[in-house]
Parts: C-alpha cells; structure tokens; sequence
C-alpha cells in the first residue's frame, strides 16, 4: 500500500510554534496550505486532521494533540481507526544529527534518543517512512538536549528552514509518486548547498 498518512510531530499550543521540535509542523501546515485544507480536530483522535488530495492521492495530515513524547497515542489512534497498514504513514519531525536544513528519508531502526519516534514505535510499531528535518546539533556538549529543541529557531534559522520548504513538499510529492526507496536514492543522495550559495538542492 501508498501513502495514506502524513503527520507532522510537534507540540501544541502556541507557547512552541518555531520552536526547533516542531518543524514537522511547519512541513504539514504548509503542506495544508498548499492543498488549501482546513484543519479539523479530531478529539476521540486527540489530533488534528486535514483530507488532502496531494499527488494524485487522497491523504490525511495529521498533526497529533498529545504532545511530541507521546506523539504514538494520537497516530496510532488514526492508524487504527482508519485501518491503515503500518507502511502507509509518514511522520515528519526533527533531526539533531543532520545540519539545519538538510532532508533524509529512512525506514524502520530505533527511535535514535527522539521521544517522538518512540512513542510512534510503541503505539504503531516499526516500518513506518521516517522523514527526517535536520535541526542541527547542540551548540556544544554541555547544553541540555531538551532546552536545545523546544528553543525557538533564530530568523535566520527560521528563513532557512522556510526556504527549504519546496523541496520538503517536493520530497513529500516524490514519496506519494514513487514510493519509498525511489524517494530514498533521490532525497538521501543529493549534496546540500554550500554556505553563501543558493538553497537550489536538497
């Protein structure tokens, strides 16, 4: 089975709106916007859900209400209500060990230290498409991890990870075409910019 699912991972509440944990979010609204979508919450879901018609397909985005470490209660309710398969759900979310900015697709693995994953893992269970957002690493090994990622993205942080936006979508069109591993050689391969060039690659 295709795509059926795309969930950006995040907090809720406005308190953590840019915040370097919820570029999933962002990927996911803008992805609702495009599609010009309403989102609709979903409260037996505890999520908010948007039905899309993206790539030729008919999806849901799902963004999940129960914050990001139990992120697995919320998608795995949707995945279950809707009976979809395990390998028709992406989940967005944020990466500290890719620079800020870069994209990279991946399937299956441990949660890699992410809360979010975990719970996914937990509640859904293994083989669902990973898409990872690099956020960049903690600006030095003293800094407390969970400070780092609920910090708020800086404006040029921000205006990089908006720009990069077309090829996020783009990477999410590639996804629903092609499939998986076709996505994987394309996204995963490509070289990033070099600082002070042009963000034309992903």
């Amino acid at each position: 089975m295709g795509v059926s699912v795309i969930a950006g991972l995040g907090n809720p509440g406005s308190e953590y709106r840019n915040t370097r944990h919820n570029v999933g979010y962002q990927v996911v609204d803008q992805l609702a916007q495009e599609c010009q979508a309403e989102w609709k919450p979903q409260k037996r879901l505890k999520a908010l859900v948007a039905k899309v018609n993206f790539a030729g397909q008919p999806l849901l985005l799902v963004k999940s209400e129960t914050y990001m470490n139990d992120s697995g209660t919320a998608l795995g309710a949707v995945m279950r209500f809707h009976k979809f398969p395990v390998d028709s759900l992406v989940a967005i979310y944020d990466e500290i060990n890719l620079d800020l900015g870069r994209s990279k697709i991946s399937v299956r693995g441990s949660a890699g230290g992410h809360n979010g994953v975990s719970s996914i893992l937990q509640h859904v269970g293994n083989g669902f498409v990973r898409y990872r957002i690099g956020i960049g690493g903690k600006p030095n090994p003293g800094t407390d991890l969970a400070k780092w990622v609920l910090g708020k993205l800086n404006e040029t942080e921000q205006q990089l990870i908006t720009s990069r936006m077309p090829d996020y979508i783009s990477g999410l069109r590639l996804l629903v075409r092609e499939g998986t591993v076709s996505a994987m050689n394309k996204i995963n391969t490509r070289i990033p910019p070099q600082k002070n060039e042009p963000n034309s690659d992903n």
